[in-house]
């Protein structure tokens, strides 16, 4: 997982925080956090819920990636805000369309967001124009707080064996085509942050939050111990 976002003053506690560029106290950032949940829908238990909800109470805004396609996908999103909702804080969600690629790759995306916190501009949506070149094409929202907007790019790459810098270089085109819009990449890549592909956006002002950081981590269990690696 990772993310590049564009900032005049941004702080980073593995997560994203936006603050104008004269203050930054801890009640006017942002926290948002990215979360590939691998094969989200139905076949998550209640503890699972519980566990993940625990996790990501804490920030503002969170982008969610493999959500199921099929039947069981936007239910599971739901349940999980409801879960978030007896965390004492107020939240809303979003689900998109399954994406347009191959029926074995397609997935859809979700946001979740704290009301009290985060108000949530117009609908999200799915990109369109280059939605044949990436395979799993990106889903846009835009967020408020106060005066200050972002609009979120939630993305899962297609995995590291296929290359996905060969769609991950049509994010380069992304900033020109929305040029109204303050954007924050993020999500699932299946590459590191110092892979030339990105070098496009570093051009343009974009940074990586997390550096030489890991950001996918695998879980291994022996005897009903799971530790991450």
């Amino acid at each position: 997982m990772a993310a590049f976002f564009k900032m005049k003053v941004w702080r980073l506690l593995l997560v994203l925080a936006i603050s104008s560029s004269t203050s930054f106290s801890q009640r006017s950032s942002i926290a948002i956090g990215s979360w590939n949940l691998k094969d989200f829908g139905q076949s998550k238990s209640a503890g699972e819920l519980k566990f993940i909800a625990k996790t990501i109470k804490d920030y503002d805004v969170a982008a969610i990636q493999e959500v199921v396609a099929g039947f069981g996908g936007s239910q599971a999103v739901a349940r999980l805000a409801n879960e978030l909702n007896q965390t004492g804080s107020k939240w809303d969600y979003t689900v998109s369309e399954p994406t347009f690629g191959d029926s074995y790759k397609t997935e859809r995306y979700a946001f979740l967001w704290k009301t009290a916190r985060i108000k949530k501009n117009g609908k999200a949506w799915l990109e369109q124009k280059y939605k044949v070149e990436i395979d799993r094409e990106p889903y846009y929202a835009t967020f408020s707080m106060g005066s200050r907007t972002f609009t979120l790019v939630n993305f899962h790459a297609i995995t590291k064996s296929k290359q996905p810098e060969t769609e991950i270089k049509y994010f380069k085109f992304l900033p020109e085509s929305y040029p109204d819009l303050n954007l924050i990449f993020c999500g699932d890549f299946n590459l590191p942050q110092s892979h030339t592909v990105f070098n496009p956006l570093r051009k343009m002002g974009y940074a990586p939050a997390l550096q030489q950081q890991k950001t996918s981590l695998k879980l291994e269990c022996k005897n009903d111990v799971c530790l991450s690696s």
